[in-house]
């Protein structure tokens, strides 16, 4: 049944409804975004040398990753358009004019997020992504997510379905950071890991080629914070064979036994230290002549 409208209704009595609800959407919209803006995210952090074949394909996906508001692209002194490519799909770009390797390009990259870090705000948490992953990138979303929500210091990537790496490197590896922590990671070499700011300064500066993971898992375990395996949807790619794959293996287990080795001369230098500072304090406790003690307060 329709009812008529009043002849001596104004025509503009509706419009208070409206400026009411719009004021309530407004702010709603001005909620959100505050909450939004006090939320936790987290940045990308892409090492890429001579990468132009897929790199464009990894910042995108990247981007999608929930969390992520930022992704950086170090160009390791690439001879190719990685850093065009990677520009136009919506990352910043730093170039080095040649190549540095991955470590210092990290901590190059990590120096200018921190730089971006928005004064009162949470730093942002860093996603060390590699650069090949194209579109399998977004698998990595399930570490930021344990970082963000605080699951987590350190969260590394599981890949090829969680199984148990293998080798001398990562047995190596494993070894190391069991007898040093307690805890036996299954796959200690996975350069896809997602970090707060707070665990990835404790590792400065970071170990050399493939020492990095191994070493920044000690340095992050030592500080007192936390580490985890989340497994991604992500496969690494069958490398292809090489003469020189003997002794890439060869370099990745020194450089790995190198971060190792520094790491156990640094807890043996601290325990010295302490050993040395406790016998002064005894002794110095000893030599105290009766009844110069400092009295103790009172509550």
């Amino acid at each position: 049944m329709s009812v008529a409208k009043p002849r001596n209704e104004s025509p503009k009595a509706p419009s208070a409804p409206r400026r009411s609800t719009a004021r309530s959407g407004r702010l709603a919209a001005a909620r959100s975004a505050a909450q939004a803006a006090s939320q936790p995210t987290a940045a990308v952090l892409i090492v890429a040398h001579n990468q132009a074949r897929r790199i464009a394909a990894t910042v995108r996906a990247s981007r999608a990753i929930p969390g992520v508001d930022l992704v950086l692209v170090v160009d390791d002194g690439s001879a190719d358009n990685t850093q065009h490519l990677a520009r136009k799909a919506g990352a910043v770009v730093v170039r080095h004019s040649h190549r540095r390797g991955r470590s210092v390009s990290i901590e190059t990259g990590s120096a200018v997020i921190g730089m971006r870090d928005e004064d009162g705000k949470t730093p942002r948490a860093v996603l060390i992504m590699e650069p090949g992953l194209g579109h399998a990138a977004i698998g990595a979303a399930p570490l930021v997510e344990a970082v963000l929500e605080s699951v987590a210091d350190m969260a590394i990537g599981l890949t090829d379905g969680g199984s148990r790496a293998t080798g001398a490197t990562a047995g190596a590896a494993r070894k190391a950071i069991a007898s040093l922590s307690g805890w036996r990671p299954l796959q200690p070499l996975s350069r896809v890991r997602c970090v707060t700011r707070e665990a990835l300064e404790a590792a400065l500066p970071l170990s050399h080629g493939a020492g990095l993971e191994t070493g920044l898992t000690l340095d992050v375990i030592d500080a007192g914070l936390t580490v985890t395996e989340v497994e991604c949807e992500m496969r690494h790619r069958v490398a292809r064979k090489s003469a020189r794959r003997p002794l890439t293996r060869a370099g990745q287990y020194r450089d790995v036994m190198i971060a190792i080795s520094s790491r156990r001369i640094r807890l043996s230098l601290r325990s010295t230290q302490h050993a040395v500072e406790d016998t002064f304090h005894v002794a110095s406790r000893a030599d105290r002549p009766r009844g110069t003690e400092a009295p103790e307060s009172s509550a």
